[in-house]
C-alpha cells in the first residue's frame, strides 16, 4: 500500500526535477547575460546560497573581485544579477512596474503574514498603502512618542537594577531587552495592546518566544532557506520540512492576537455607534480603521477584515525586529567609539526633561548624526531582490567588462531575471562615501559627499528604507523610537564592549543582526558592559 502511494509521488518529483533541469539548461544557454562574470557555483541545488549563508562578507569580496555588477546562483541555480551600480539601481526603482518582487518571495511572505502590505504588489499594494498612510504620518508619530519614551524608561530601569546587583556594573545581553521593548512598543503604540514583554512578573511572552524560535534560533537561517525552496518549487510543500511547526506557531499566534485586537476595536465602534471612539485612541490600528471607514474611500477600495488583520503581522515583524536590530547596532558602535559616546551624552544631558517629545528629540543635531551613521553602516535590511517581468535594458554608470574584455554601458535584461539589490553595499560604497566608508564616523554627515545625492531613498541620502512605491512606510516610526531609546539609555549608562575587539560580527542573512563570533551556537546577541552614568538619574 505504501509502495503504491510513494511510487507516483516519487515519479512526480523526478518529472519535476527533469523539467527543471531542462528549463535551466535552456535558460542558461540562451541567456544574453551568459558572458557576465561571477563566482562559480559549487552546487546545482544550493548554488552559491550556502556560501552566502555562511559568510556575511562574501558579496563584499565578490564586488572587489568582479566589480559592482556580476552574476551568482541562488537556490536551484536560479541566476541573480547583483548590482550596486547607482544608475542601474535608480533605473530599477523608477521602473517598479517592470521590476517587482518575485512570485515565490511573495508566496513565502504570505505563508507567514497573509495578504498584508508586505505580501501584495501593484494596484493592491497602492490601495492598502493609501489607507495606511495616515497611521504613519508625522502627526501620528508625534502622538505615540510618549509610548517610545515610557518603554525606554522601563528598559532603563530593568538594566539599572542589574547594575545595582552587580555593585555598579553588569554584563548585559542588550539585544534581547531591546527586542522585548520594541515588541511592547508595537503592541501599545500599534494596537493599544499590552504584551508586557518587559514585565518579568507576567512570565514568558508567547509571541516573543515564537519570534525567537522563528528568527533568532541557530536553525533560523536553515528554516528560511527551506521555506524559500518550498515557495520556488510548490510540490515541495508536500514534503514535511524542519521548521514548519515553528512557522505555523508564529503565524497562528500573530493572527490569534490580530483577530482579537480587530474584534475588540469593532465591538467598541458598534457599542458607541460611531467612530468617535477611534478618534480618541492614538494607536496605529485605530487610525488605520478610521481611515478605512472614511466616506472618502469607495466601498470597493476599502480593506476587508482579513486584510486589516494581515497588517498586524507586518507591523509585528517590520516594526519590531528591524528597530531592535538597528538600536542594538547603535549601542555596539557607541561602545567601541567612546569619543562619540561621550559627545552624544554631553548633548543629551543638555535637555532638562527625561520625557522628550518627538520635536525635542529631532532638535538634537548630534543624535541625528549618530542615528544616520548607524543606519548607513548597519542598515538592518542588507539586500532586497526584484524580478524583471519583461525584457529590458539596464543602463550602467560604470561600464561592465565581460569575459571577452569588451565594455558594455548597458546590459540586456531577460524576462524572469532576478536582480539582487545590495542596500548595505550602496550605503557603504567607497566610490560614494570615500575610503573610510566602512568606518562609523557621525561627523561625515556635516559635509555629505555630492555623490550621495544620487542614492535613491526617502530619508537622509540613504538606501536603508529602500525607495519608490515600496519604500518602508514606517520609517518615521522607527527613527523616532530609536532616538527615544538612545536618548534614555545613553543618558543613563556608559556602554563598553564585553568581548575582545573584533569579536562581534554581522549575521549572514537578509536582516543584519550581531553575533558573538566565538559563540555562533548562541545565535544573535550583543553582550555589553553597563555602568550607571549617575545614580540620581534613577
Amino acid at each position: 500500500m505504501i509502495y503504491q502511494v510513494l511510487l507516483p509521488f516519487g515519479g512526480a518529483l523526478l518529472s519535476c526535477a527533469v523539467v527543471w533541469v531542462l528549463q535551466y539548461a535552456y535558460r542558461e544557454y540562451t541567456s544574453p547575460l551568459r558572458h557576465v562574470v561571477g563566482p562559480k557555483s559549487p552546487s546545482f541545488v544550493l548554488g552559491n546560497f550556502r556560501q552566502m549563508a555562511n559568510d556575511a562578507h562574501l558579496t563584499e569580496k565578490w564586488r572587489k573581485e568582479f566589480g559592482p555588477t556580476f552574476q551568482f546562483k541562488g537556490l536551484f541555480s536560479v541566476s541573480e544579477l547583483h548590482t550596486s551600480d547607482i544608475k542601474a539601481v535608480n533605473h530599477i526603482i523608477t521602473n517598479s512596474n517592470i521590476y517587482r518582487r518575485a512570485p515565490y518571495t511573495i508566496e513565502d511572505t504570505k505563508r507567514l503574514m497573509g495578504r498584508g502590505i508586505l505580501a501584495v504588489t501593484q494596484d493592491e499594494h497602492k490601495r492598502q498603502r493609501r489607507i495606511m498612510n495616515p497611521a504613519f504620518g508625522i502627526a501620528q508619530i508625534r502622538l505615540v512618542t510618549e509610548v517610545f519614551v515610557e518603554k525606554s524608561v522601563q528598559l532603563r530601569d530593568i538594566w539599572a537594577a542589574q547594575t545595582a546587583q552587580g555593585h555598579g556594573t553588569a554584563r548585559v545581553e542588550v539585544m534581547s531587552g531591546l527586542r522585548k521593548m520594541t515588541l511592547d512598543v508595537i503592541g501599545q503604540a500599534g494596537f493599544n495592546y499590552q504584551f508586557n514583554a518587559l514585565d518579568p512578573s507576567t512570565g514568558p511572552n508567547e509571541l516573543n518566544k515564537a519570534f525567537t524560535d522563528l528568527f533568532h534560533s541557530p536553525q533560523s537561517g536553515r528554516y528560511a532557506a527551506l521555506r524559500l525552496a518550498q515557495a520556488m518549487v510548490p510540490i515541495l510543500k508536500l514534503v514535511p520540512m524542519p521548521g514548519s511547526k515553528v512557522l505555523m506557531n508564529a503565524r497562528n499566534k500573530m493572527f490569534e492576537i490580530g483577530n482579537n485586537i480587530v474584534s475588540e476595536s469593532k465591538v467598541s465602534i458598534k457599542a458607541s455607534g460611531t467612530t468617535k471612539d477611534l478618534g480618541r485612541r492614538r494607536d496605529l490600528l485605530s487610525v488605520l480603521l478610521k481611515a478605512n471607514m472614511s466616506t472618502d474611500i469607495p466601498e470597493s477600495q476599502r480593506m476587508t477584515d482579513a486584510e486589516v488583520i494581515a497588517q498586524i503581522p507586518a507591523f509585528f515583524i517590520a516594526g519590531h525586529e528591524t528597530t531592535s536590530a538597528s538600536t542594538t547596532w547603535a549601542l555596539h558602535a557607541l561602545s567601541i567609539n567612546p569619543g562619540v559616546q561621550r559627545k552624544l551624552r554631553e548633548e543629551l544631558m543638555t535637555m532638562a526633561t527625561d520625557n522628550p517629545t518627538m520635536d525635542e528629540l529631532n532638535s538634537l543635531p548630534y543624535l541625528e548624526l549618530v542615528v544616520r551613521e548607524t543606519m548607513r553602516v548597519h542598515a538592518p535590511v542588507v539586500f532586497l531582490s526584484r524580478m524583471a517581468m519583461e525584457d529590458d535594458v539596464l543602463p550602467l554608470a560604470k561600464p561592465y567588462i565581460d569575459q571577452n574584455g569588451q565594455a558594455h554601458e548597458s546590459l540586456p535584461i531577460p524576462k524572469g531575471l532576478v536582480m539582487h539589490i545590495p542596500i548595505l553595499a550602496i550605503n557603504t560604497d567607497k566610490a560614494i562615501w570615500g575610503p573610510d566608508a566602512d568606518e562609523f564616523r557621525p561627523e561625515r554627515w556635516e559635509n555629505i559627499p555630492d555623490a550621495a545625492g544620487d542614492i535613491p531613498g526617502v530619508w537622509a541620502n540613504l538606501f536603508t528604507f529602500f525607495a519608490g512605491p515600496h519604500n518602508c512606510i514606517g520609517f518615521r516610526f522607527s527613527l523616532v523610537e530609536m532616538k527615544a531609546l538612545l536618548f534614555t539609555l545613553v543618558r543613563a549608562f556608559e556602554f563598553e564592549p564585553a568581548v575582545p575587539k573584533g569579536g562581534i560580527g554581522p549575521s549572514p542573512s537578509v536582516l543584519q543582526r550581531p553575533v558573538v563570533l566565538a559563540e555562533p551556537e548562541k545565535a544573535f546577541q550583543l553582550p555589553l558592559i553597563l555602568k550607571p552614568v549617575n545614580a540620581e538619574v534613577f
